[in-house]
């Protein structure tokens, strides 16, 4: 009886996502390697093989390739929206719906809508699209990221506002990386292929540094490479047997504005790397009680555990007088194998005691055969210990 109730749902399970639509991704390093070029070259082509294409929403940039390639393709016009005084346009989501073609291409995944659109994201539309069994080709540059957002930011300097969550990659049926090295991508700047005369000297001093565009190479060939991984995993290669451990991931956090996002990140990448979930803990003591915690520990919180949904984890929020008291207890209850956590803040002046509950801490990790992973800090914040 069990086994056909569990049966049930993974057979309409199976149905809903027979009613998908296909979800094909472009990744590319940086703007200008081509990833908008290459959607319209496929549009032609399944043009050419009779399918029913258009083209939702592609911004060329005034690239004059781009546009050519545009050429012969059915567009849908863009919605016009009025938001403060000015005329905008968006992607007309319902329009779309509403043609229900058998493949759409819609660019810049990672794009925030104006304020009155159907949805807050691009990518939430394409979602839409998909559950309503329309194919979408789409691009994102690797940036744009969620969990990648620390090592760009590590990389170019500048932290990327507009971000997709990892879960919308893990929906792609197909995920293919547009690549040039960074010669020739120098060389379509330099050449105006990719920016206006005036912004090319400037590209040329930030973000399109050779040792930028190297590294973001790097991480978008490691980011396909992964992901085309986990895809075999998943659908190629039988389960022949269980791993003897399975790896639980736990990330313990603070109400701190910076390093939690850090943490939660790299809690995420581990967990996607093992096949695994993670947990993401914050011990709320009294220190930081209902009545005494200040607005904005309270708003980082909300914008952390909304970037925990995000990633696909899971919030727990304990209460007690011991941060340390109550990781181990966790541990203990959900079998953790595997620890995220800040460097420990011992205060003045009560360090030694601290280092001693510090050290009984890990004697406790090390007995449960817990490995315990310290995350860079950022801007000087650390994980309390009491």
């Amino acid at each position: 009886m069990e086994e056909r109730e569990h049966n049930v749902p993974h057979f309409l399970d199976l149905i809903r996502r027979s009613r998908r639509g296909k979800f094909k991704v472009y990744i590319g390093m940086i703007a200008g390697v081509g990833k908008t070029y290459r959607m319209l070259q496929e549009a032609h082509e399944m043009m050419d093989n009779c399918i029913d294409v258009q083209i939702g929403y592609v911004e060329t940039h005034g690239r004059a390739g781009t546009e050519a390639q545009l050429e012969g393709l059915p567009v849908i016009p863009r919605k016009k929206i009025f938001y403060k005084g000015k005329e905008l346009e968006e992607m007309d989501l319902e329009t779309i719906l509403q043609l229900h073609p058998e493949l759409v291409v819609v660019d810049e995944l990672a794009h925030t809508n104006v304020e009155g659109c159907r949805n807050k994201k691009r990518w939430q539309d394409v979602m839409e699209l998909l559950d309503a069994g329309i194919n979408v080709v789409s691009a994102i540059n690797i940036q744009h990221i969620e969990s990648l957002n620390d090592e760009v930011k590590e990389i170019a300097g500048i932290e990327v506002k507009e971000r997709v969550p990892d879960s919308v990659l893990q929906e792609a049926d197909e995920v293919v990386n547009i690549d040039l090295t960074a010669e020739e991508l120098i060389e379509r700047l330099k050449s105006g292929k990719i920016y206006r005369p005036e912004k090319i000297q400037t590209a040329l001093h930030h973000f399109f540094k050779t040792e930028n565009i190297l590294q973001l190479r790097e991480l978008a060939l490691k980011e396909v490479a992964f992901r085309v991984e986990k895809k075999v995993e998943s659908e190629v290669l039988p389960v022949v047997s269980q791993p003897a451990r399975r790896e639980r991931i736990l990330a313990c956090i603070s109400s701190n504005e910076h390093t939690p996002r850090h943490i939660i990140r790299k809690a995420y990448r581990l967990a996607s790397r093992y096949s695994t979930s993670f947990t993401v803990l914050y011990v709320q003591t009294p220190r930081e009680s209902t009545e005494r915690i200040s607005l904005a520990s309270q708003r980082y919180l909300l914008n952390h555990f909304k970037l925990v949904t995000e990633l696909g984890g899971d919030v727990l929020q304990v209460f007690s007088e011991s941060i340390t008291e109550a990781i181990i207890e966790t541990c203990r209850e959900k079998q953790i194998t595997t620890i995220c956590m800040g460097h420990p803040a011992f205060k003045m002046p009560q360090t030694i005691f601290q280092i001693g509950k510090y050290k009984k801490f890990l004697q406790a990790l090390a007995e449960m055969k817990i490995d315990l992973i310290i995350i860079a800090q950022y801007f000087g914040k650390f994980l309390p210990i009491n």
